[in-house]
């Protein structure tokens, strides 16, 4: 039943461009997936910026995953990145990150930076198969109440 519901799920999702009108949508999915979730504003703000891209995927009407970069000149900084649990673990993730990194290099950059909790396995797994290599460590990065580090990763695009 499992393999099923994936396999529809993976049919049905479409992805896109995301724009202001997904900040409510945007910011719900990322409180649902990080300790610290961004507003809605904040979103609309960024979704707003000229030298932001976004990509969203939906499944049917619902928002199953987004990226979001900052782009200045030629290099790109990956924001943010999540999946919905439902999408988690079927290539979402992947697809969306391709996606967005062809139209990064198609407008121009070069090189694309993120940062990245050293203990999320899959998104280091997600990140190390699409290229990026760790370039930088930041200790006490994220407020999760415990010793972190973040991770600075980085991608040649060209």
């Amino acid at each position: 039943m499992k393999g099923i519901i994936g396999r529809l799920f993976s049919r049905q999702t479409r992805l896109s461009q995301a724009g202001p009108a997904d900040a409510c949508a945007l910011a719900a999915l990322h409180a649902a997936s990080f300790h610290h979730g961004w507003s809605e504003d904040e979103f609309e703000r960024l979704l707003s910026d000229r030298n932001v891209l976004a990509h969203r995927a939906t499944a049917g009407e619902r928002l199953a995953g987004f990226i979001l970069s900052r782009l200045v000149v030629d290099e790109a900084e990956i924001l943010s990145i999540a999946v919905a649990s439902m999408g988690r673990g079927r290539g979402l993730g992947r697809q969306l990150l391709e996606t967005h990194l062809r139209r990064l290099a198609a407008l121009g950059a070069r090189c694309v930076f993120l940062e990245v909790d050293a203990g999320n396995v899959s998104a280091l797994r997600l990140y190390r198969r699409a290229g990026f290599r760790e370039i930088g460590r930041r200790n006490s990065y994220y407020e999760l109440g415990q010793a972190s580090v973040a991770l600075v990763l980085r991608r040649d695009l060209l």
